[in-house]
């Protein structure tokens, strides 16, 4: 069963990124799967790479999209992405060192994390973009 389910209440109204929380949704139940399915620490260190990966290029990307449209929540913005992309990385660097094991607290972070940012942060910029033109 999946942790996180896409619900339109999710969508910014912006294609590409609703296109890119889907595929952070689709890794985060990934790693959830594997875990509830006991393979937690064989697919961790990769699911979290990945993970890390996309979630750079996504912030990126979203970044790029604010900073060029002048959104004035870019800096809160950037702050709670640059946040988010250490926790991350200090998760991955503890368990390539054999301190961490997924666990349900990891899964709860990190679904929280993602809908609540959405929810809370990416939704002020959708209507500031949307009346931009950027759909």
């Amino acid at each position: 069963m999946a942790l996180i389910t896409w619900k339109e209440d999710l969508s910014v109204n912006i294609a590409e990124m609703d296109k890119e929380h889907k595929q952070l949704v689709v890794m985060i139940n990934e790693l959830h799967e594997a875990m509830s399915s006991g393979k937690g620490k064989d697919v961790l260190g990769g699911v979290l790479a990945r993970l890390i990966d996309y979630t750079k290029f996504h912030f990126a990307a979203e970044e790029k999209l604010m900073e060029s449209n002048k959104y004035p929540g870019y800096l809160s913005q950037k702050g709670e992405h640059d946040n988010l992309t250490k926790k991350v990385m200090d998760l991955k660097a503890r368990l390539d060192a054999g301190n961490m094991v997924v666990t349900v607290e990891v899964m709860a972070f990190l679904k929280d994390w993602l809908t609540k940012h959405i929810m809370g942060q990416d939704k002020k910029y959708s209507s500031f973009l949307n009346a931009k033109g950027i759909k």
